[in-house]
């Protein structure tokens, strides 16, 4: 978080803290305590109000400290020490015993839980352990081993949080999956192995985008302030949040896809085949209207988005019937899961344009 002070209206705004409670007061909204304090004018045009003593001395606020202070979409403010919004966040964790995909999962935690700078330490760092740490780096967006020996791993987290904006990463995920499940149902139809394997290798970059977003939410929740701070509120992001939950799955499903067309031996029927490519097309369609309704703010549009899924399920249904019809059993059941892809799809579209709805209108009651 910059050093900076908040210029309200041309009107300068000062804390001070103060042992002096005369304009404190404790009221109740929604059955929680909340302790509310006056707002006093000095000078003309300075506006004051004191902060909690027990807090200031907690965090070790002085006279003469200064604070960072943030403010929100909202009209609410984030006040913290410089020295909290500064500082790097750092976690120690003994891996001792720590192998394979318990390491993995600590770390990744450890990641979206927002420390900067993460020291794996132990008896004995194992090659084996150390494979496991590169892997999850390479994995990640930001992480890189700075120092390294037998007994410590040092990372940390290169990434300027500055220059990342959740609006983009949301938008980069929506490019690579949907681009994914295009090439994979190509791979499917042609048969062209190098180019599933294309798609189910990309899957990695869409997995390093959602952890990258999942670690901004909590930053935001934490009061952090992101490059798309100063333009949105918590509910933006939580919804941009959900919908990038929505993609990472539209990923999965499109290396599921591309894994039966690098796995399968077996000549589909054309008229089996064009079945399946126009209910691809259907279901990219109901993901691309989620996002342009979401991107535009359009709930007439997203509405028309949701309610396109019942033509979906038709298209989907007669595939299935199709597919009982296949002399392979091997094959019908690949293609089912294929099948079932596409309609899983289409329901994280529908997700999608939900959120689209539910972000529109509280972004809509906010402007009143």
């Amino acid at each position: 978080m910059p050093r900076y002070l908040l210029s309200v209206v041309a009107m300068d705004v000062y804390i001070k803290i103060t042992s002096i409670y005369s304009h404190i007061e404790l009221t109740v909204r929604r059955g929680i305590p909340i302790e509310t304090r006056k707002v006093q004018k000095t000078g003309g045009s300075t506006y004051i109000i004191s902060l909690p003593k027990q807090w200031a001395d907690r965090v070790g606020i002085q006279t003469g400290s200064r604070v960072a202070i943030h403010a929100k979409p909202d009209g609410t403010l984030t006040i913290a020490t410089m020295d909290t919004s500064t500082q790097s966040k750092r976690k120690r964790m003994d891996v001792t015993g720590c192998m394979g995909d318990a390491l993995t999962r600590n770390l990744i935690a450890a990641y979206i839980a927002g420390y900067d700078i993460i020291e794996l330490t132990g008896e004995r760092i194992l090659a084996e352990q150390k494979k496991v740490i590169r892997n999850v780096c390479h994995k990640l967006i930001g992480p890189e081993i700075i120092e390294e020996n037998a007994r410590n791993v040092l990372i940390q987290d290169l990434l300027n949080r500055d220059e990342v904006s959740i609006k983009k990463s949301v938008r980069r995920m929506f490019l690579i999956s949907n681009s994914m499940h295009e090439e994979a149902m190509q791979a499917l139809k042609s048969g062209e192995t190098d180019l599933a394997m294309d798609v189910i290798q990309r899957d990695d970059e869409v997995d390093r985008l959602f952890l990258l977003i999942s670690k901004q939410f909590r930053s935001v929740l934490r009061g952090a302030r992101l490059i798309d701070t100063s333009k949105m509120n918590i509910d933006e992001y939580y919804d941009l949040r959900m919908v990038a939950t929505s993609l990472e799955r539209i990923a999965d499903h499109a290396l599921r896809i591309a894994t039966v067309a690098q796995t399968l031996d077996y000549s589909i029927p054309d008229p089996i085949m064009e079945l399946i490519t126009t209910a691809s097309q259907s279901s990219r369609k109901i993901v691309e209207g989620g996002i342009d309704a979401l991107y535009g703010r359009d709930v007439e549009l997203a509405n028309r988005i949701i309610d396109s899924i019942d033509d979906m399920r038709i298209q989907i249904n007669v595939l299935n019937a199709e597919l009982l019809t296949i002399d392979s059993v091997e094959a019908a059941v690949a293609l089912g899961s294929v099948a079932d892809s596409i309609d899983r799809t289409a329901d994280y579209g529908v997700n999608i344009a939900e959120s689209a709805i539910n972000l529109t209108i509280a972004i809509m009651e906010g402007d009143k």
